[in-house]
């Protein structure tokens, strides 16, 4: 019987359970790839990472990411969450603060930060995007599939950092909370597109300790809300970038999302010209084997 060490991470947030938990398993280059997406099926998490020897002579470590349905080439929350489990196990050390990971979407870099309180920071360096405005008739059918109207300050927009997530503003945080998208047609919308999902993002009042509120739907990968998803807040960056909204928003913010849910989860936005970085924090709640 084959015995893996494996971890469940709580990510996006310091508390246990009020994050996105994350499903990490080690020394995983004997698994087939029927064998991680069967184990990914199992834990029924919206992600779960396999730990493998890097091929890259810069990369730290390599890391397959899969949802219970199909494997991704990046995810936000997968990426923090591997990086925290490999560092709490002493298999990774950071080079100058710096982490290197390598997956299907090419090197990702993590920086890795101590803040005051000792709460342990890491942030990826989202990869690079291909943004892509929906037409007037796609932004309909997005807001049909909301069951909400739209913000109007800028089109939808199809981001590819890896994960393909249509990024969908709404008018506030209220909006966000409230919508009932209809997932059976999103999963059919998304199955038909190639895409990931879609997320959507408010503004909360001015004062209020987090800037924006975001809820991510991903029904074609078995998903149907991620409770805190690091790739599809990367994304909102890179659209509030690309769409002139950067310096309204802020070029470094707190965004809070699963309220929807019962989580709170945080993470920490920084928008600058040349690149995009998404942080925060995560914390294990499971500490064991996997046997099979």
């Amino acid at each position: 019987m084959a015995r893996h060490p494996f971890k469940t991470v709580d990510v996006f947030t310091a508390t246990p359970f009020l994050g996105n938990p994350l499903a990490v398993v080690f020394d995983a280059d004997d698994l087939s790839d029927a064998q991680m997406q069967r184990i990914a099926n199992w834990t029924n998490l919206s992600e779960t990472t396999f730990v493998l020897r890097p091929t890259q002579s810069r990369a730290d470590y390599r890391v397959r990411i899969f949802t219970p349905g199909a494997e991704l080439p990046f995810a936000g929350h997968p990426t923090i969450g591997t990086a925290h489990a490999l560092l709490e196990a002493g298999q990774v050390a950071p080079r100058d603060g710096v982490l290197v990971q390598e997956c299907a979407r090419g090197p990702v870099r993590l920086d890795v930060t101590h803040a005051g309180d000792g709460a342990r920071w890491i942030a990826f360096e989202l990869p690079a995007t291909a943004i892509t405005p929906l037409d007037a008739a796609q932004a309909d059918e997005v807001a049909r599939i909301l069951g909400t109207p739209l913000a109007g300050s800028a089109p939808p927009c199809l981001v590819d950092a890896g994960t393909r997530w249509i990024v969908a503003q709404l008018p506030d945080a209220r909006a966000v909370l409230a919508a009932t998208p209809d997932l059976a047609r999103m999963k059919a919308h998304d199955a038909a597109t190639g895409n990931t999902g879609v997320i959507v993002f408010g503004p909360h009042p001015d004062g209020a300790a987090a800037r924006i509120e975001v809820r991510a739907f991903a029904p074609a990968h078995g998903v149907d809300e991620d409770p805190v998803c690091g790739s599809g807040n990367g994304s909102i960056a890179a659209y509030l970038r690309h769409t002139g909204q950067a310096d309204a928003f802020g070029r470094d913010f707190l965004s809070s999302q699963g309220a929807a849910v019962g989580r709170a989860g945080i993470l920490r936005l920084e928008i600058a010209d040349d690149a995009i970085r998404v942080g925060g924090n995560a914390v294990t709640c499971v500490d064991g084997h996997l046997a099979f």
